[in-house]
Parts: structure tokens; sequence; C-alpha cells
């Protein structure tokens, strides 16, 4: 799974997670997040259009698109005939990730102990979201995690922001960071495309230099 995942990221480590109000904000997000160098997004099923917001991103074409807060089967259906190119959970579902690998997506559950990590490497998985990681211990935690399961690979999410981001960065077990201060509610409510486009170009550089 994670040479699927990695595939579809090509390279990005810098992952903007978008819960997106209306459908009116898809096209100029996807525009901002383009702009300022963002090669993929998660859209979180968090929100009534969150299917017709993966669609219309996905159609945009600039970007890698994917759902988020995928809590069944179903919902990873319709993210994927929506345009989703990979699906994140926020825990470990073995009935999302059959159903996952039956549509040919990568798929990285959430997981917040030790214990859940084994459950997830002993499915098949190696690259596991670590949620909510700050909250968790953020580095620390992630350090203690990655030192016994050489093989996992994080996607840290969950309370991070641009202050974190070269710690999480410099862990050779971190594929990507995942992250919404890109593009927070009230950018979106107040339409703030240009701050979009700024914050994300910050988090994209910082993630390459």
């Amino acid at each position: 799974m994670t040479a699927g995942l990695a595939s579809v990221l090509a390279g990005a480590r810098i992952l903007p997670v978008l819960t997106v109000p209306s459908v009116a904000h898809a096209g100029p997000l996807a525009d901002a997040l383009t702009a300022g160098g963002a090669r993929c997004a998660e859209v979180t099923f968090r929100t009534p259009d969150a299917e017709h917001a993966v669609k219309a991103m996905a159609a945009h074409g600039g970007l890698a698109v994917g759902a988020g807060t995928v809590l069944t089967p179903e919902q990873a259906e319709r993210a994927v005939a929506a345009g989703a190119r990979f699906v994140v959970s926020p825990g470990h579902d073995a009935e999302v990730v059959a159903r996952c690998r039956e549509l040919g997506v990568p798929v990285v559950p959430g997981i917040a102990t030790a214990t859940e990590l084994m459950g997830a490497l002993r499915a098949g998985l190696d690259t596991v979201k670590l949620f909510p990681a700050e909250p968790l211990g953020g580095m620390g935690m992630l350090k203690a995690l990655a030192a016994p399961f050489p093989r996992a690979r994080f996607l840290p999410t969950g309370g991070i922001g641009p202050a974190h981001l070269s710690a999480y960065l410099s862990h050779p077990a971190v594929l990507a960071v995942g992250g919404s201060w890109m593009a927070t509610a009230d950018h979106l409510r107040r339409a703030d495309y240009t701050a979009i486009r700024r914050l994300t170009a910050e988090a994209v550089e910082r993630s390459t230099g």
C-alpha cells in the first residue's frame, strides 16, 4: 500500500486537509492550492457537499484528490466514484480497508496506539495516519511508535501547524504531513483564497527546503 500511496502523492509531502462547506468553494480552492504548489489534497467527508467537492476538485486536474474521514465502506465507494484517488480514515476499520482494496485505491487508516499499529501492520498495511498527532504527543509519540516498527510509515495529522513541520518532515518514517491550517473554515467563510495560496506556498517551501 505504501507504494500505491507514494505514487499518488508523487513526492508531495504536504497534504492539505479540507472541510469544504459548499461545492461552490471547490474550484477557487483548487486554484489556490495548485497556485501555492500543492499537488494533492484530502477532502473530508464531514459536510453534505463533500462528495461533490471531491468530484469538482478531482475534475480540476491539478491535484491528486483523496477523501478523508471515511467511516464506512459505502462512503469509500461514493468517494472513489467521485474521483478520490486515495482514502483516509480516522481509525482502522477492516471493512473500509477491504472495500478500498477491492476498489483498487490506497487506504490509510488512523491509529493512536502501538496495539492499533500492530493491527494495521498485521492486516498488510504499512502506511498509517497518526491521529490526532499533536494531542497524542506529537513527535515524541511518533518517534516512540516508529522505533519498534521500522516498517511503518506515517501520515501525521491533527493539531499540526507550520511550527511543527520541520520536525515531522525530518523523520524518515514520515511519508507526508496532513494539516488544515492552509485552508481553514474561516478562510473559506471569507473566501480568502489569497491567504490559502500563501499558506500553501509557505508549507510547500518548508517541505522542500
